[in-house]
């Protein structure tokens, strides 16, 4: 974000963020070049509609247009709720019901950071036969669990292919997003040894499969899985929001019938 704070600061850097000319921004919000002009010159200042047609316009997330507004001087527009709040305890039930159906798969709900916020059981048998059980208590950061050299990339055995995808995804959401905190994120992810080599290097191959497997080892069993992200799809808060569902499948019967048995028998893969 820029040093300057105030509201012609943050409106112009985020419209060069988008890459786009002053003409761009204003035929886009149905405004006057000069209007945009004199609000980027801090010659004019804006209503409150207009923050909000302005912040709309160039698609920021909640948390940003909450920004933008402060920066104009107006309150906030969208809330934050802890997602323990009564107020998204709808919300609580659907990740509980996703989460649910699919068992004995893997599922895991994330912040926009990729702290873990819920997982079903499916995901902690996982957790346990790669890195042991979790602490009741435990705070789990799934980024840092994948790219760091000590928790799953010992058994990720094709760690490179996946983590330059997983990079790209937070380098994606940190332009996004534009926040001090997405930009921490994506430096500690790539402070981690060996992460800036694997970026620098282009894959010898694309794999015939129409999506890119995390192919875990450990000992003589072998997991081949894929993800699928979901979102909300009308949030009206920004918990709800930045709030993530990965959900793992099997790409072969074998992965399938690992899961299961682990279902059937949740010792039986010797944790």
């Amino acid at each position: 974000m820029p040093r300057e704070k105030g509201f012609a600061a943050v409106l112009r850097w985020w419209r060069q963020r988008r890459g786009w000319s002053q003409l761009d921004l204003a035929q886009r919000a149905d405004i006057s070049q000069r209007h945009l002009s004199f609000l980027e010159l801090g010659r004019a200042s804006p209503s409150r509609d207009m923050v909000v047609q302005l912040a709309a316009t160039l698609d920021l997330p909640f948390r940003q247009q909450n920004a933008l507004l402060l920066a104009a001087g107006f309150a906030p527009l969208w809330r934050e709720s802890e997602l323990s709040a009564p107020e998204l305890v709808q919300v609580r039930k659907a990740l509980d019901y996703i989460m649910d159906q699919q068992e004995p798969f893997p599922a895991v709900a994330v912040d926009r950071h990729w702290n873990m916020l819920k997982a079903n059981g499916g995901m902690m048998r996982l957790t346990e036969f790669l890195v042991g059980p979790l602490a009741p208590d435990a705070k789990v950061n799934l980024a840092d669990a994948l790219v760091a050299p000590d928790v799953l990339r010992p058994f990720l055995v094709n760690w490179e292919d996946v983590v330059r995808y997983f990079i790209r995804s937070v380098e994606a959401d940190a332009a996004a997003d534009g926040t001090p905190e997405s930009a921490e994120l994506l430096d500690r992810l790539l402070a981690h040894k060996g992460v800036r080599e694997v970026l620098n290097e282009l894959p010898l191959e694309i794999g015939a499969s129409p999506v890119l497997p995390m192919h875990f080892r450990k000992h003589d069993v072998s997991l081949q899985l894929f993800t699928t992200i979901a979102t909300l799809g009308t949030p009206q808060d920004i918990t709800a929001q930045e709030l993530r569902v990965e959900s793992f499948f099997p790409m072969d019967d074998e992965s399938a019938r690992t899961l299961r048995s682990w279902a059937a028998k949740p010792k039986s893969h010797g944790v």
